[in-house]
């Protein structure tokens, strides 16, 4: 872990635990105990979410290279475990998507176009949601601060297309060129295969068909995600809409984003449960135990994500040839 990626990490356990020390922590653990072993319901609720998400991204990879939905799954499971859990930045786990497509016979170019795309999709389709929660939360009666929310929204809608737009201008062959000039010619190979990725961006960003659906099934991803939070007050014994639940999963999504840089969004997704439950009029230790509820999800369901990547990493080394001493 980097030292900026351990001292956000602390600082987010710390307000964590300020924010939920000011609850009732004996309500918030009397609705804990009294959920007991539904809580496990939650982490199974958000398998759905994955596998539509996989369904998204393998409509952006070639036909003759596409792996099965369940070999997709597992990657969007592995994708979604390093980005919670470790100090990435929210793309960590994007590389080791595209170290095990590669592993899995896929040439660089497909695996790491498809990636990018499926990458800026995402966004695209996560702005959409959050649009949707916030109108959901308005028409709710929450009091929101639009000229704060429109700014938000606006400067995330610039950040995606600028990512777009970067992706269909080619950066990846003029970078490498530009340093394989630097390097006399070291980095030939490198800079062909910047090219190769170009052109498959461009190449791709042209079927306008396929990112369509693929949007589309990306944006389905956002809002069947929800039904983790359905799930999860129902278990707490407070049930809600399922509007109510795209709300809050909208707004902690959005959070989410936002504290990119802090590992697991610590402190900030649990003050955005406590601030979203207030403005839908949860009583405060529902909303508390609703993030325990998740970090809770975090552990079960992504802790042995990360356990399934070492174990497809060291099934990688395995494979690949020795190397012998000079």
């Amino acid at each position: 872990m980097s030292r900026l990626g351990l001292l956000l990490a602390l600082g987010g356990f710390a307000l964590a635990v300020a924010l939920l020390a000011r609850q009732d922590l004996s309500a918030v653990a009397g609705l804990l105990a009294a959920a007991g072993f539904g809580l496990l319901l939650v982490p199974l609720a958000h398998v759905p979410a994955m596998v539509v998400n996989a369904r998204a991204w393998s409509l952006l990879m070639p036909g003759r290279w596409r792996p099965g939905l369940g070999t997709v799954s597992f990657l969007i499971w592995v994708r979604e475990s390093i980005n919670m859990l470790l100090p990435v930045g929210r793309v960590g786990g994007e590389v080791a998507a595209f170290r095990l497509l590669r592993a899995g016979g896929m040439p660089s170019a497909p695996a790491a176009a498809g990636l990018l795309a499926d990458m800026a999709l995402s966004l695209v389709g996560q702005l959409g949601f959050v649009l949707l929660g916030l109108a959901l939360l308005a028409r709710a009666g929450a009091a929101l601060g639009w000229v704060e929310v429109l700014a938000g929204l606006g400067l995330g809608t610039l950040a995606v297309l600028a990512f777009i737009l970067m992706q269909r201008a080619a950066p990846f062959g003029r970078v490498v060129v530009a340093l394989n000039r630097l390097a006399a010619g070291r980095l030939a190979g490198l800079a062909a295969d910047a090219g190769r990725i170009d052109r498959m961006v461009r190449r791709l960003w042209a079927r306008h068909r396929v990112i369509g659906w693929s949007l589309l099934w990306q944006f389905a991803a956002w809002v069947v995600g929800a039904l983790q939070i359905w799930v999860a007050l129902w278990v707490l014994g407070h049930p809600v809409s399922l509007a109510e639940a795209l709300a809050i999963e909208a707004v902690i999504q959005a959070v989410g984003s936002a504290a990119f840089l802090v590992p697991g969004a610590l402190g900030l997704q649990e003050a955005g449960f406590l601030g979203v439950g207030a403005l839908l009029g949860l009583p405060p230790e529902v909303s508390a135990a609703l993030a325990l509820t998740r970090r809770l999800r975090d552990l079960v369901l992504f802790l042995p994500g990360l356990a399934a990547w070492a174990w497809a990493e060291r099934r990688i080394a395995a494979r690949a040839p020795a190397r012998v001493a000079p």
